[in-house]
Order: C-alpha cells, then structure tokens, then sequence
C-alpha cells in the first residue's frame, strides 16, 4: 500500500502557460521525491499597461508517493 500526498505550486514565465507548468513541475522534483502526476488548478496572466501579457502563471497541484 502507498500513501500520495498533495502539494501546491505557483510557476510564471514571460513565454507562455506550457512554459510555466514545466517550470513547476522542473522545481517540484528537484525537492520532490517520487513525483507522479501534476494538475493546473488555475492560470492567469499578468498585464502590463499597454495591455500586453507579461507573465504566464499556473497554479499546480503536484502528487507524489510518501517514502516508508
């Protein structure tokens, strides 16, 4: 039997949302063992004020099995 535990992690990227997922999930496993899946919970997009988009954000929620 295998415990999974949730977390939570907010990623940007001045390129695009796909760039910022995979930069969440890239820092998740540097300190995550055993990462095994990620959603997006929410995104959004920062605007500057010419009304251009200037930041991709993702709210991930990350799985990964607990260790014995």
């Amino acid at each position: 039997m295998s415990v999974a535990r949730v977390t939570e992690i907010k990623a940007s990227s001045k390129k695009s949302f796909d760039d910022a997922v995979q930069a969440g999930v890239a820092r998740a496993v540097k300190t995550l063992k055993n990462v095994k899946s990620a959603w997006i919970q929410n995104q959004d997009v920062s605007v500057d004020e010419n009304g251009n988009i200037s930041e991709y954000r993702v709210q991930l929620k990350v799985t990964f099995i607990l260790e014995d």
